[in-house]
């Protein structure tokens, strides 16, 4: 075992992060803060407000991106930031959601979950699944139409993502219409160790895997269950009437293995849209290329569109 996989460790490195990020996230026109974020894809203004939702682990702040147009009440896409279940780094996912709010016609709620090592595995998934019922249940009070939901996010939120879908298959609903899992963390029971890039020196790091796993699920014993790694063969389930996926990797992503392998599982349950491998680029991608994040968004808003419009994810 590594140093920085002893949970003491970890605990202290991961907080140390959190502040760091923090404070980057609070220093004025820096690289990494919410004012960085926020001027990214200036073509689409900002508008929003917040609320809080009230779960059973923790009340969960959330950010509301209407949509441009007026209209009846519009379809809603539930947003989950990434960061290794350990960083609080909502404000990243901010270009994502004004381009979703705009392209897709939706109102996009960007949610700001319990992270770890505060609140450890099975908080988090089990807080996300309470925010995605309140919001699918309550459109009515805030202005948008529960009846037609997707779910999405980047990295540990695809992660997220996934385990809401799974936890609305077993519980029966909400109704889901298409999750979108991001270059996701789908199997963190194989050791970073074990896992291969595509090129010498991927974006994460068995390092980091030290640090975000051992904090967001402190027994190794825990890290198969299935709202952690619904990508290791030791989850057989049937997963039959689960929410129709869009799943995208990226092709020198350290993660891509298990993406593939999830996408190819959910093919076999009859419940993936595309998956789409973003040619020549890491994990993050991203949150540097404009460019590319343009794209990948256009594609991304396009399957919300159809999914929420339809009251399916399937393809045309």
């Amino acid at each position: 075992m590594s140093l920085l996989a002893r949970p003491a460790v970890a605990s202290f490195a991961a907080k140390s992060m959190q502040r760091l990020a923090l404070a980057a996230d609070r220093r004025p026109g820096g690289r990494g803060s919410a004012a960085a974020w926020h001027a990214r894809l200036p073509e689409f203004p900002r508008t929003v407000r917040e609320l809080t939702i009230p779960t059973s682990v923790a009340p969960a702040r959330v950010t509301v991106y209407p949509p441009a147009s007026e209209g009846p009440p519009p379809p809603v896409h539930v947003n989950f930031h990434g960061g290794g279940y350990v960083m609080p780094l909502t404000e990243i996912d901010d270009p994502l959601c004004r381009f979703l709010a705009a392209e897709a016609e939706v109102a996009v709620l960007n949610v700001d979950y319990v992270v770890a090592p505060q609140h450890p595995f099975p908080a988090p998934p089990r807080q996300a699944f309470e925010v995605v019922r309140w919001i699918a249940e309550h459109g009515a009070e805030h202005g948008w139409d529960g009846s037609r939901l997707s779910v999405g996010g980047q990295s540990a939120g695809g992660g997220l993502a996934a385990a809401v879908a799974r936890q609305a298959l077993e519980e029966g609903g909400p109704s889901i219409a298409l999750q979108v899992l991001h270059y996701a963390p789908l199997d963190l029971a194989t050791s970073a160790k074990d896992k291969h890039a595509a090129i010498a020196k991927p974006v994460l790091r068995p390092w980091m895997a030290d640090v975000f796993d051992t904090c967001y699920v402190p027994d190794p014993r825990e890290r198969a269950d299935r709202l952690v790694s619904p990508a290791h063969p030791s989850d057989t389930a049937d997963l039959k009437g689960i929410a129709p996926a869009l799943v995208v990797t990226a092709e020198y992503d350290l993660l891509k293995a298990e993406g593939v392998r999830y996408a190819e599982r959910l093919q076999r349950a009859g419940a993936l849209v595309e998956h789409h491998d973003v040619p020549q680029v890491d994990h993050g991608y991203d949150g540097k290329d404009d460019e590319k994040a343009r794209e990948i968004y256009a594609l991304i808003a396009r399957h919300v569109r159809r999914a929420v419009d339809t009251g399916t994810g399937k393809a045309d």
